[in-house]
């Protein structure tokens, strides 16, 4: 008899600490300009009035027949819960300041009261000091990256190549500004042993993905990179392959160069050329007993050296053919009456591309 007492004397407390309201969540931490919501969901006891309070000022008034109140501040409004949830309101503070960390207190009039922790962090920046860095094999490489503005004492961690690094391996140094906002300073040591990205980051636990600043690492004269085992950098190929093809070309001009030179006869030869072939043509018009014909050209080389030589030989030449006469009659005793009828015997016909023509009478 005395345990049924104890069971129905447990189950009204269960019940009566059931009924109470709820306001979630219990802490949040947002950063500065971001919105905070809260949910305040009544036990299904009766209430007239929902006030919220900011740090023990109140804020907004919500009427359970009447709703959401006007407020004179703009940046907090309210919202009705959703159906699942009962009979319960949203608070939203729009936009956050660091003077709103604090308490947020939802007050049921006559009812009851629940508070929550408001936390409201500050994001910086951060930057690694110096650009790319340009260092031998085995040297040793300082690092250094600076981290400001940041509320609270942000955390700052250093990856090379996305890997993490030994927290002994770096030193970090904090002060704080007459803001309450924290500067953090890191220096970290490296060992050069391939080309790497070096990556500082920094962060607050209300940012999603910390903040990152990155410095190249290039390693010079990298011979064997550990993860593939390659023994011949692609840089030096190149420029190997680059300076054999240079000189080949450099080959390849000298020598078309020396072939035209030898193909392209000298001005001297090319008039030595010509009086053999103007004397050799006096000789065949003087045994045929026929007349040169100075307008005969051949097709030979046509540069405007050879041209202008070839003029020139022309004008000297003409006094020494000049006193070539053609004969007027040519005899023989093999001719017969039908041949010494014949008036002209054209004798150009031998080749179809010269034009010199040697008139018989």
């Amino acid at each position: 008899m005395d345990s049924f007492f104890l069971f129905l004397l447990l189950l009204s407390c269960s019940i009566q600490v059931g009924a109470k309201m709820r306001l979630s969540p219990e802490t949040l931490t947002v950063l500065r300009g971001e919105e905070a919501r809260f949910t305040c969901s009544p036990s299904k006891t009766k209430w007239t009035a929902m006030v919220w309070l900011l740090n023990g000022e109140v804020v907004l008034t919500i009427s359970k027949e009447f709703g959401l109140l006007p407020s004179v501040n703009p940046n907090v409004t309210a919202e009705k819960g959703s159906v699942s949830s009962g009979d319960s309101w949203v608070f939203v503070l729009k936009k956050t300041e660091r003077n709103n960390e604090g308490q947020v207190t939802c007050d049921l009039q006559g009812s009851d009261r629940r508070r929550a922790s408001l936390l409201v962090q500050e994001k910086g920046r951060v930057k690694a000091v110096g650009d790319t860095k340009l260092v031998f094999r085995g040297q040793s490489v300082l690092f250094e990256c600076h981290a400001a503005g940041w509320y609270p004492l942000p955390t700052l961690q250093w990856h090379v190549n996305n890997k993490i690094v030994s927290r002994d391996d770096y030193n970090i140094s904090s002060e704080e500004s007459g803001e309450s906002l924290f500067t953090v300073t890191s220096n970290l040591s490296v060992t050069a042993v391939k080309s790497s990205y070096v990556d500082c980051l920094a962060s607050v636990s209300a940012l999603p993905t910390p903040l990152k600043s990155s410095v190249r690492l290039t390693v010079v004269a990298e011979v064997v990179q550990q993860e593939d085992g390659c023994t011949a950098p692609l840089a030096v190929t190149a420029s190997l392959s680059a300076i054999l093809l240079l000189i080949l070309l450099c080959i390849c001009t000298i020598l078309c160069y020396q072939h035209r030179r030898q193909a392209k006869p000298s001005p001297q030869e090319a008039a030595i050329w010509l009086d053999q072939s103007v004397s050799g043509r006096t000789s065949v018009a003087e045994a045929r007993g026929g007349k040169v014909n100075l307008g005969y050209s051949s097709e030979g080389p046509t540069d405007p050296v050879y041209n202008e030589l070839n003029l020139e030989t022309r004008r000297q030449q003409q006094d020494f053919v000049s006193f070539l006469k053609v004969p007027d009659v040519v005899s023989s005793s093999s001719l017969s009456l039908h041949n010494e009828s014949q008036a002209q015997v054209c004798l150009s016909e031998e080749t179809a591309t010269n034009i010199r023509r040697i008139t018989t009478v």
